[in-house]
């Protein structure tokens, strides 16, 4: 497939979806704009499938609209959707050579043998297994029957790409590696790409925007970068991050953060009896006792390899601190937290929203 493909938006117009009482998706609005790699977030039950298999036509709305491109699909046959799925499981052929499983979406349309072996190996060499077009899905690694569903759906030449957790089934070694080489295949050919996963390092890694869902309830649409330094809520600052954003519980005293008897400087001002402060384990830093914003003991610490990982006990909390590779100290030793007060975040106790 050449990049020059025509580049497709695809719109979610206030989709619903029951499965008889239980909400699945809740007044879903989502533009993905031609071209777009999106990354559709969140644990298991956040409606994030639903949603693929609604665009793919594989389930019906309850509610609402599906566009591709300037079509309402919505109540239009998967197979005249212009869509390729790729799923978790696979989905190969067992009796059929690679070659025969990447190509059978041609065979289906009854293209030209000629033609078909030309795109079945320009498919193949885009996801490298032009050497390997003569075996069967038996014969190979996790990996390259992955590369063959991949091919499958490059070589349907589709408006849109839908991608099912593709990697999920993956060791972690190659998850990376077929992370990067997704991404660099979906620039290159410039096709609209869906790709659900609960797995944020993908969501991060993989995304132009990362759509992040929670019960069928769309709460934040932003870059990755967006997402990670301006969380619209207390769910996404901890869904996002690996270790998750620390959370501290107390109060709001004007420009004062109150817990466990210290007074922290807020980025923003206000009276709450019951608030949470945030703060990435990247922004805070070791210090001894009388020097930090926070006091406490050391509960654990994790070399991690290129930095420690030091959790503090403070009161009934505790908080993670990024810290050199070569931080010492012992389980229970006294200590201090200093925060970096630009990077902190305060949410409301009660809602989960970011006070601004």
């Amino acid at each position: 497939m050449s990049a020059g493909s025509p580049k497709i938006p695809v719109k979610f117009d206030k989709v619903q979806k029951y499965f008889g009482p239980v909400k699945v998706l809740e007044q879903f609005d989502l533009d993905v704009a031609p071209g777009e790699f999106l990354v559709l977030l969140g644990a298991s039950g956040s409606g994030k499938t639903t949603a693929l298999r609604i665009l793919s036509g594989l389930e019906t709305a309850t509610a609402g609209r599906v566009v591709i491109g300037e079509r309402d699909v919505t109540n239009i046959l998967p197979k005249y959707r212009d869509v390729s799925m790729v799923f978790q499981s696979y989905a190969l052929y067992p009796h059929k050579t690679v070659a025969e499983n990447i190509g059978f979406p041609l065979k289906v349309r009854r293209v030209a043998r000629a033609e078909m072996d030309s795109a079945i190996r320009e498919a193949a060499s885009q996801v490298q297994l032009g050497d390997l077009l003569d075996r069967y899905p038996r014969e190979l690694s996790g990996g390259q029957r992955q590369r063959v569903a991949l091919a499958r759906a490059i070589i349907r030449r589709p408006s849109v790409f839908l991608m099912d957790e593709p990697l999920s089934n993956l060791d972690a070694k190659l998850r990376g590696y077929m992370r990067a080489e997704l991404k660099h295949m979906q620039q290159a050919l410039g096709i609209t790409t869906i790709y659900v996963t609960h797995d944020q390092i993908e969501a991060m890694t993989l995304a132009h925007r990362v759509a992040i869902l929670d019960k069928g309830v769309l709460q934040q649409l932003a870059t990755p970068a967006e997402t990670y330094s301006d969380p619209a809520n207390l769910f996404v600052a901890q869904f996002i991050g690996s270790p998750p954003m620390n959370i501290v519980r107390g109060g709001l005293e004007g420009r004062h953060f109150l817990t466990n008897g210290a007074r922290i400087d807020s980025p923003v001002g206000g009276h709450m009896d019951k608030a949470i402060l945030g703060v990435r384990p990247e922004d805070c830093a070791v210090v001894a006792p009388e020097d930090g914003a926070l006091k406490g003991v050391i509960y654990t610490t994790e070399l991690i390899g290129d930095h420690t990982l030091v959790t503090v006990e403070i009161g009934h909390d505790k908080l993670t601190v990024k810290a050199s590779k070569d931080f010492k100290g012992n389980q229970g030793d006294a200590i201090g937290v200093a925060l970096r007060r630009e990077r902190l975040y305060v949410f409301d106790s009660a809602t989960g929203q970011r006070i601004r």
